[in-house]
């Protein structure tokens, strides 16, 4: 089992079981896996013997029942991390794990609406206020494991934006792209991409038009963004391939396309990677 876990922790996947399900008896009491390097935007998981806490920064990591542990590594994040591991038996451990730098293509995003790129001030406020919104959603610290599960494509098409690429709006330089864009006409279905809770809905703001957040436990969320439409309601429970919403252009778009963003808390994730993590 040991040897399992370490093959599985290379290429960034690691067995989990339910809450209700024990660890085997052959893994050893004081025994932890973590990957030796990660990507900039992946999410990390590792496993630590059961009851143990650990400490990334200043946040401290749920833990499953299995001892399964996940957080995310930021686009410009440099490295080498460290954790603290502490086992129920007192002892305490550092874990560092280096980071390998991606590159980071331009992309150039011609005919948005000028207003979108460069507000006049009362619509600037506006989209100050709902940024907000969206921020205060994805404090959540739910302990539920959707994020365990395998992740699917919420829409199949092809990409076309990918995370962390420079973005060029009209010819202004702005922020790297904060998700994965997959082109799909308009009123395409938009599925779960994995199970959780729905924690933000609005159908209509100025950048993101039809804005949707769905929770998966830990600190981990999906945002799905231009969509023409929203077929759940904040507090609904999710189920994975379960229809949420329709593809759209809505907001800041240029055509129909489903932006699928990821966070761990305020830290932005490449979504490709965590469907990679499944394979």
């Amino acid at each position: 089992m040991v040897a399992a876990l370490l093959a599985a922790v290379c290429v960034g996947w690691i067995p989990l079981l339910s809450a209700q399900e024990s660890a085997p008896s052959s893994v050893a009491p004081e025994e932890r896996v973590f990957p030796a390097s990660v990507s900039q935007g992946a999410l990390v998981f590792g496993k630590v013997p059961s009851g143990s806490a650990v400490r990334y920064g200043e946040r401290q990591l749920r833990t499953t029942a299995y001892g399964t542990v996940a957080f995310g590594v930021g686009r410009d994040e440099q490295g080498p991390l460290t954790l603290t591991v502490t086992t129920p038996s007192g002892r305490s451990e550092a874990v560092t794990i280096t980071v390998t730098a991606r590159d980071w293509p331009v992309e150039h995003v011609n005919g948005v609406p000028p207003k979108t790129v460069d507000p006049p001030p009362d619509i600037a406020e506006r989209i100050k206020r709902e940024q907000a919104q969206v921020t205060a959603a994805r404090v959540r610290d739910d302990d539920r494991s959707d994020f365990a599960l395998p992740f699917q494509w919420p829409v199949q098409g092809r990409i076309s934006g990918r995370f962390g690429n420079a973005r060029v709006y009209n010819g202004q330089p702005g922020a790297g792209h904060s998700g994965m864009d997959i082109a799909a006409p308009n009123g395409t279905p938009v599925k779960a991409p994995t199970g959780g809770v729905v924690t933000f809905a609005a159908p209509d703001f100025y950048l993101t038009g039809g804005t949707l957040l769905l929770d998966h436990g830990h600190g981990i969320s999906s945002n799905f963004l231009h969509l023409s439409r929203i077929d759940v309601k904040v507090g609904d429970r999710v189920e994975p391939g379960q229809v949420i919403g329709a593809v759209g252009a809505t907001g800041r778009a240029t055509g129909p396309h489903l932006h699928w963003g990821m966070n761990w808390f305020d830290v932005r994730i490449d979504p490709l990677l965590v469907l990679e993590r499944g394979k």
